[in-house]
């Protein structure tokens, strides 16, 4: 299960080219596999995030990219964090996370979620439906999809889905980790206690031992054993040998989004410096020891600001490890 996973939300970088852009992640792949993170992970969606970008800057498709990765790697599984449920088939996700374990030798993960941003869906032609529609869907598309992972032929015949006696050969290598994101306490947190083996928390560190209380009542209810689960936060960081560079980093990321905290006043530059925690090895790491309370395991991290700046994910890494153990 994950403990360290590493994740590429980004593939816009200062001064690297198209050309180029695929060599920038598999070295940021390639340090993750080497420096302690245990998985490497890339966002499934086709636009760019608005709290990271406008929607033309790059994004690469998750499974591609994740099958080439395979190439360039040696340990780390491989997953997205997360699928977005809306707009794949499950049984034709089955065999694609299969194919994508088959190809890693082994190293391949299930991270899946509902889906929730509806402009990519709007522009692109995916139907995307209310909240009580994406998670109705989210939950047969489980269904579907650990049978298939468990070499079963299942058959559905839903709402949303309907598959007959669904072939998935070759079977995976190994048992497929399931991961669901979101910390949503009625739904999602359920459908982890029921299908998953992985949760990966989006939340306030105040709201953690909220959430944790909710999966234990899940778990309680249908008879799972929440020691099963494996529960990672998910956040971000920028770490570099000193403050002054990470900080000096972070500065030049914002700006590169229009928010140059050198233009603003103290206040204003704090605040938005606090979105990304920041800082030299030590800081990083006694902050990131504060995330793994009783009942967390682990951390999903993004180093979104300098990420692509060779040696940053190993420095992350290394840092990181030293913490999760």
């Amino acid at each position: 299960m994950t403990k360290l996973g590493y994740q590429m939300p980004n593939f816009t970088y200062p001064g690297v080219a198209p050309a180029d852009l695929f060599g920038n992640v598999v070295r940021q792949a390639v340090e993750a596999d080497t420096s302690g993170f245990d998985t490497v992970m890339v966002m499934d969606h086709f636009y760019q995030l608005p709290m990271i970008g406008p929607p033309e800057h790059e994004m690469l498709e998750c499974y591609t990219t994740l099958a080439a990765l395979a190439q360039h790697t040696k340990t780390a599984r491989l997953s997205a964090l997360v699928t977005g449920n809306t707009y794949r088939n499950p049984a034709l996700l089955a065999k694609t996370v299969t194919t994508l374990d088959v190809v890693s030798g082994g190293r391949a993960q299930l991270g899946i979620g509902a889906g929730w941003f509806e402009h990519e869906h709007q522009s692109l032609g995916f139907e995307f439906g209310t909240f009580t529609d994406r998670f109705e869907k989210l939950e047969e598309a489980l269904q579907i999809i650990t049978g298939m992972f468990r070499g079963e032929k299942p058959s559905l015949d839903g709402r949303w889905y309907q598959v007959t006696e669904a072939v998935n050969s070759p079977a995976p290598l190994g048992k497929i980790p399931i991961m669901i994101g979101g910390g949503g306490e009625k739904k999602t947190l359920r459908l982890v206690a029921q299908y998953a083996d992985e949760s990966n928390l989006i939340c306030g560190v105040d709201e953690v031992g909220r959430k944790l209380d909710a999966l234990a009542a899940h778990c309680q209810r249908l008879g799972r054993d929440r020691s099963e689960i494996t529960v990672s936060y998910q956040t971000r960081a920028c770490v570099a040998p000193t403050h002054e560079q990470a900080q000096a980093e972070l500065d030049d990321a914002l700006a590169s989004r229009g928010m140059d905290p050198r233009t603003m006043g103290d206040d204003d530059a704090a605040a938005i410096r606090a979105l990304i925690p920041y800082g030299d090895p030590d800081e990083i790491g006694e902050l990131f020891s504060t995330y793994l309370v009783d009942g967390i395991d682990g951390v999903t991290v993004s180093a979104i600001a300098n990420g692509h700046l060779e040696g940053r994910v190993a420095l992350l890494g290394e840092t990181l490890s030293k913490v999760v153990g």
